[in-house]
């Protein structure tokens, strides 16, 4: 059996590495303090960690649905492919996971009414932990500063059950804080304490009414939902760009492929993302010297030789893929009778035969080498539309702006991302993920304003019960016990005055 010594001996030594601890002098005795000045800005300094490590890992967590365009750009800058966003990832839970630890062993210390007396090797992980989260932060901000869009819209899918989780945090915090208070004499240091703790569960019993969420509406009001356009077709399946990865999106049930074109030295329209080839093709190994040459400036013989498939990581049959040409993507489509094409138009740099007439190529695959109907090209480029008008008035003219405004720009891979703009009534999103999208039946999230309502007042209500049956039975404690009896010989039940 775990007795009360044990235990303290247990939570000393994890924390501060006195497994002796229980031998005396650790413990608090009338109108002690529950640690020192350095201590205390010790414990001051762990709490900020906490909350910062939390919202860095909060942060990168709901940037997932842009973990490739960070992938990208560390392979554009270290010439080397390698998943940095998941290992950013575990290296952010793993410092919030030591630092919830350390607070929970506080917690658990002050529950036992112990002295706190933090390690030094503990205050350099906190240091370290707090230099990492700021860090990140601030780099990750600066370079991505639309990630807090989608942080801002993540809270329009997790704000309830964030809501709900930080009502038991709280609650669970009720009871080393009544211990506290009801031991101290200072009456200053009671109404400080009480107006902090309260205060702060005032705030989270309130936070629903600050809360805005398009899936909280009245049943039979949900609309379909969205068309999905494969952005490069199915990435997460197949080689981006190529023949194999489109036709994942069209079985996937795709209302339209999206692409990027750019035209090669000799006129020919072609799939391309990147502007040099290095990143999808093997260029390094059949045209060593000009790795870092600009895609455009290759003839399309060239562009032929090359295999598009080989960086993939699975499926043998991308292995074989090859460089698409814009005409070959349009026959795809024009075979699937209702599937649209959308596409980012590139133009060639200076020094290009076709640098001043890229639109005019493009038109002339679309409506002279390809049997694709205009109706099924939604164009985008912003550059010439009165021209593109002019040479082909039914093609759709449209852009990348998306009803929801905080989503336009968005491809879309997570499905509470898709489920929010679900709810909002878009009409289609581009994504990386059709195969993974187009299974959700219903949104994530969905509660008509009555279950909202009443699951926020039932959380509530039991959370104020909950407290002030802690309050009760700790002034209910120190009226028997007169907090006189030592902290450590009745663990948890210790009594102390301040």
């Amino acid at each position: 059996m775990v007795t009360p010594r044990r235990r303290v001996r247990c939570l000393a030594g994890l924390y501060g590495c006195q497994w002796k601890r229980s031998r005396g002098g650790a413990r608090m005795q009338p109108a002690d303090c529950c640690c020192n000045k350095l201590e205390g800005a010790s414990f001051a300094l762990l709490v900020t960690a906490f909350c910062l490590t939390l919202v860095f890992l909060y942060f990168w967590s709901q940037a997932e649905n842009d973990y490739n365009d960070f992938d990208w750009f560390n392979f554009m800058n270290l010439g080397f492919w390698m998943p940095w966003s998941v290992v950013l990832l575990v290296i952010a839970a793993g410092f919030f996971t030591y630092i919830a630890m350390l607070v929970l062993l506080a917690v658990c210390l002050l529950s036992e009414g112990q002295k706190l007396y933090l390690h030094w090797s503990h205050k350099i992980g906190i240091v370290v932990s707090l230099v990492f989260s700021v860090g990140a932060t601030a780099v990750l901000s600066d370079l991505w500063g639309d990630e807090w869009e989608t942080l801002v819209l993540s809270f329009q899918v997790t704000a309830p059950y964030l809501h709900v989780g930080g009502v038991l945090l709280a609650t669970a915090l009720g009871w080393p804080v009544a211990l506290h208070f009801f031991c101290m004499c200072s009456r200053v240091r009671r109404a400080l304490v009480l107006a902090v703790y309260l205060g702060l569960l005032g705030a989270l019993y309130l936070s629903p009414l600050g809360m805005y969420s398009p899936c909280i509406m009245e049943e039979g009001t949900l609309g379909s939902a969205p068309g999905l356009i494969g952005h490069r077709g199915t990435p997460m399946l197949a080689p981006e760009n190529t023949v194999m990865s489109f036709e994942k999106a069209v079985e996937a049930g795709s209302l339209g492929l999206e692409a990027d074109v750019t035209i090669s030295y000799d006129g020919v329209p072609f799939l391309m993302h990147d502007a040099t080839l290095l990143r999808t093709t093997n260029v390094r190994d059949v045209f060593p010297n000009r790795t870092h040459t600009a895609a455009t400036m290759f003839s399309w013989s060239e562009l032929e030789r090359l295999n598009a498939g080989a960086w993939f990581l699975s499926r043998e049959q991308a292995h074989n893929q090859s460089v698409c040409s814009l005409r070959t993507f349009l026959e795809l489509a024009a075979a699937q009778q209702d599937t649209l094409v959308i596409f980012d138009l590139y133009r060639p740099p200076r020094g290009h035969p076709y640098r001043n007439r890229w639109i005019h190529r493009t038109l002339e695959v679309i409506r002279n080498e390809s049997s694709i109907r205009s109706q099924q090209v939604l164009w985008l480029p912003s550059e010439l539309r009165a021209l593109v008008q002019e040479m082909d008035p039914e093609l759709q003219q449209t852009s990348s702006r998306l009803p929801l405004e905080e989503l336009r720009r968005k491809r879309i891979v997570k499905p509470w991302l898709y489920s929010l703009a679900w709810c909002a009534g878009v009409h289609s999103v581009t994504t990386n993920a059709p195969h993974i999208l187009r299974t959700l039946r219903t949104p994530l999230f969905l509660m008509t304003p009555g279950q909202y309502t009443l699951m926020w007042i039932l959380t509530d209500v039991a959370s104020f019960m909950l407290v002030l049956g802690l309050f009760s039975f700790h002034w209910w404690r120190e009226q028997s016990l007169g907090c006189k009896t030592a902290a450590l010989e009745q663990g948890t039940y210790s009594t102390f005055r301040i």
